[in-house]
């Protein structure tokens, strides 16, 4: 997988349906929203913003955050979804990594906040391979784990 053939794209009208159509593992399902709802969930809170995530020009994933601080005074990444075709390969890390650096091109942050339930343990790995640090904050039935982001 060559992390140069991943790129984010926000969610528009020629690509928010094949983000509905992205399908998670079975055992994925209950950690995570339909993209439907979540692309429904951001027409209603402008402040969220979706991206569908492309692998060799084919959508195969999707995201979302929050363009101004919440909790924890951060901005929270509300959705990271790979396609369960295209698990596996680093795209998921690669989706993650650009929507950090279009977080920090675009706003004025210093933390970002992952909230996910404890026994996600793919999200699990892949936030901790990317910085993320668990201090201990819950809310509700998920788990916040939170980068510091510095422009050094």
């Amino acid at each position: 997988m060559n992390k140069y053939n991943v790129k984010i794209a926000e969610v528009n009208a020629e690509n928010w349906y094949e983000c509905c159509q992205l399908e998670l593992s079975r055992e994925q399902q209950e950690f995570i929203e339909p993209n439907a709802i979540s692309i429904a969930q951001s027409k209603f809170e402008p402040t969220l913003k979706p991206f569908a995530i492309y692998y060799e020009d084919i959508v195969v994933g999707f995201l979302m955050f929050n363009s101004e601080p919440e909790e924890l005074d951060a901005y929270w990444v509300y959705r990271i979804m790979v396609d369960k075709n295209y698990q596996g390969k680093g795209i998921g890390k690669s989706a993650t990594d650009l929507m950090i650096n279009e977080m920090m091109e675009t706003y004025d942050i210093n933390r970002i906040v992952v909230g996910y339930h404890p026994e996600n343990q793919g999200a699990h790995r892949l936030y901790e391979s990317l910085g993320f640090v668990d201090h201990g904050d819950r809310f509700g039935r998920e788990m916040a784990v939170v980068k510091e982001v510095s422009f050094n």
